[in-house]
C-alpha cells in the first residue's frame, strides 16, 4: 500500500516558526509533524510514501533519509513553486503506477481517524476519492447528499442541498483519477473533485467521528495539538 504526504507549504502563519523550517518539520510532542503522519500512515499498512517538499525542501529531504517510519518514502520536489495538492499529486502520479488506491494526507494535519476503516470503506464503494469530513466550521464546507456523495460545495451558487461537511486533509484515492486530471499546473485536487462530481462521478465522504481534529495552520492550533500530545491522546 502507498500513500502521498503533503509537505509543499510555506507555513506563512506559523511564521516566526517557519522561518527557520518547513511546517512539516514543526514539532508535536519531539517528533515533527511530517513524522507523525509517516507513522500513522505505516501503523494502517502503508509501506511506501511519497512526500512532496518546497519551502525548505533540503530540511525535509534530510529528515527522510534518517528514516525510521516504518516505510519507504521518496521525495518529490516542487523547486520552483508550490503545485498546490492537485498539481503536486500529479506530479507525483507515476509513483502511483501499481494501480491500487493509495492514502493522502495533509502533514500540518492531527487526525484521529480510523485509516484502516477509512480505506475499506473506499475499496467497497467503487469512489474515485473518499474524503474524511468533519461537522465542525469551515470557510467553504463540502456538500454531500444523503449516501454521502460529494454533490457541491457551500457557497458555490450552482450548490443547492446536501449535508456540509469540512474536509479534513486525509483521504484514498484510486490511481484511475490521473486519467481525469485535464488541470495543468497550480491547482486544487478540491476542484478537481468537485468537477467530476458535477458530471456524475462518485466522490464519497467518510465522517470521523473519533473525538479530536485540527491542522496545525497556526500558532494557536498548533498549541492545541501540542496539547493534546502532551496528554497522551490520539497516538
Amino acid at each position: 500500500m502507498k500513500a502521498m504526504v503533503f509537505a509543499a507549504g510555506l507555513g506563512t502563519r506559523l511564521r516566526p516558526l517557519t522561518d527557520r523550517a518547513p511546517k512539516a518539520l514543526i514539532e508535536v510532542g519531539g517528533v515533527p509533524m511530517l513524522g507523525l503522519v509517516l507513522r500513522r500512515l505505516a501503523a494502517a499498512g502503508v509501506t511506501e510514501a511519497v512526500v512532496n517538499a518546497h519551502h525548505f525542501h533540503e530540511k525535509i529531504a534530510d529528515y527522510l533519509s534518517a528514516g525510521g517510519f516504518g516505510l519507504k518514502t521518496r521525495l518529490s520536489l516542487e523547486e520552483e513553486r508550490p503545485l498546490e495538492t492537485g498539481g503536486g499529486l500529479k506530479k507525483a502520479a507515476p509513483f502511483f503506477s501499481c494501480g491500487e488506491p493509495f492514502f493522502a494526507y495533509n502533514s500540518d494535519v492531527w487526525s484521529e481517524t480510523n485509516l484502516k476503516a477509512l480505506y475499506s470503506a473506499h475499496l467497497s464503494s467503487g469512489a474515485l476519492a473518499t474524503l474524511v469530513v468533519r461537522d465542525r466550521p469551515s470557510r467553504r464546507r463540502l456538500l454531500f447528499d444523503g449516501k454521502l456523495r460529494l454533490v457541491g460545495r457551500e457557497g458555490d451558487a450552482v450548490a443547492s442541498g446536501g449535508r456540509a461537511l469540512a474536509f479534513s486533509g486525509v483521504q484514498v484515492i484510486s490511481p484511475e483519477i490521473f486519467a481525469e486530471m485535464t488541470e495543468e499546473g497550480v491547482f486544487s485536487v478540491t476542484d478537481v473533485y468537485l468537477r467530476l462530481a458535477a458530471s456524475g462521478r462518485k466522490i464519497n465522504g467518510f465522517i470521523d467521528e473519533s473525538p479530536f481534529w485540527s491542522d496545525v495552520g497556526d500558532l494557536e492550533r498548533l498549541e492545541a495539538v501540542r496539547l493534546r500530545a502532551a496528554a497522551g491522546e490520539g497516538r
